[in-house]
């Protein structure tokens, strides 16, 4: 039996030649997915969701991406190298997912380009490789994996620090580079019963609380809202018991050139209970 994602590539090698950006283009937005974990290369629809937003922009010359799965304070940079060995930070899965590999080309430059972004910052670069909640969209997005990628370490839950960070990559964006905050709009794992994971069941109510409380949010641009997510966000604290796959979203909304700009979702719906809702930030 084939599996999906095998499909998914072959439908890749169908699309066609992808136009690479250029000043011409202008700049590129960033952007906000909820990253799924193995599983997602099991999800046909999810999969040709993501590979047709990556098509719907110009295909960038480097990705930056901040994921929920690397929480590090002072902040740090992924290993610049090519084809690190990625991060297998999830368990119980089939062996063929710890054997995938995403070999992107040497990243120093663009790890140059962070540093001197940051230069107010203390980062430091380390040797580690992209975790999941960077690898497996992007395998999924560009699985020619022939686009230099750095990810930064997400060093605070802090709203307004994270809105700040993003501002100072903001300028990235003007050179092709694609910034990214990878998480998961709802992520309350302890709280999904079997039956919405398996789609038996609509998702739970605190899961459809939350996203649409973000959908509304997310469409009067209203940041501070956002930002008071733990205090007026409806199915809070189940839809996020720990709030490190929500806070990404500041990173890319800091990054946007107006944070309280209107925003409509690209990608919505719900995978196993939880909302997968994703959007671009201009």
């Amino acid at each position: 039996m084939t599996h999906p994602f095998d499909t998914h590539l072959a439908r890749v090698a169908e699309a066609g030649e992808h136009a690479v950006w250029t000043p011409a283009d202008g700049a590129l937005p960033a952007l906000y997915l909820s990253h799924g974990a193995p599983p997602l290369f099991e999800t046909p629809d999810w999969m040709t969701q993501l590979f047709g937003w990556a098509r719907s922009m110009p295909r960038p010359k480097a990705i930056l991406i901040v994921s929920a799965h690397w929480e590090e304070a002072p902040l740090a940079i992924s290993s610049a190298d090519a084809a690190v060995t990625p991060v297998y930070d999830f368990g119980g899965f089939a062996p063929m997912y710890y054997r995938m590999r995403y070999d992107t080309p040497a990243a120093h430059g663009l790890a140059r380009r962070v540093l001197g972004a940051l230069s107010s910052e203390n980062v430091h670069e380390t040797g580690r490789g992209l975790d999941h909640g960077a690898w497996v969209p992007l395998k999924v997005m560009y699985p020619e994996a022939d686009i230099p990628v750095l990810q930064l370490s997400l060093p605070t839950s802090d709203p307004s620090t994270l809105l700040g960070l993003g501002a100072r990559l903001r300028a990235l964006r003007e050179e092709g580079v694609l910034v990214i905050g990878s998480g998961f709009t709802t992520h309350g794992l302890p709280f999904l019963t079997r039956e919405a994971m398996t789609g038996r069941l609509e998702a739970p109510g605190w899961s459809r609380q939350f996203d649409a409380w973000v959908q509304e949010a997310l469409t009067r641009g209203d940041v501070d809202e956002l930002a008071a997510y733990r205090a007026k966000a409806p199915g809070m604290p189940y839809a996020h018991p720990t709030v490190e796959h929500f806070t990404p979203l500041f990173v890319t909304l800091g990054a946007s050139t107006d944070p309280e700009a209107p925003r409509t979702s690209t990608i919505d719906g719900f995978w196993w209970g939880l909302s997968k809702r994703s959007f671009a930030a201009a």
